[in-house]
């Protein structure tokens, strides 16, 4: 017998969503967006500066991103301000990065760089 009740197998449409999302989060340049999103607003040169790309590159995945509804954008004359505020996706991805600290030793126990 289980000590905790088993969880029902997701539907077929929340696997798909949950696929779709981990596609999205499978490019290194795509997570560090992302996260950086996530902590505070950019335009694309300062994400490129910030994340160590060519401004192309970022509004190349900025593009996919905002499609997938994980990146939402707003205008300010000839400027474009881009930001990520679900706590879904910020709770994941710091778990996944605080994962990666703990792979490679930089974090042990509860330190970790990354936090929701």
């Amino acid at each position: 017998m289980h000590e905790r009740p088993i969880l029902p197998v997701p539907t077929e449409v929340h696997a798909q969503l949950a696929a779709q999302t981990f596609r999205m989060l499978a490019d290194p340049t795509r997570v560090k967006i992302l996260w950086a999103l996530l902590q505070e607003e950019a335009s694309v040169t300062a994400l490129a500066e910030h994340i160590g790309s060519s401004t192309t590159a970022v509004s190349q995945h900025l593009a996919k991103l905002r499609l997938a509804g994980l990146v939402d954008s707003r205008r300010v004359g000839t400027f474009i301000y881009y930001s990520a505020q679900d706590p879904h996706v910020h709770r994941l991805l710091a778990e996944t990065l605080s994962r990666a600290e703990h792979e490679t030793g930089v974090a042990s126990g509860a330190d970790h760089v990354y936090r929701a």
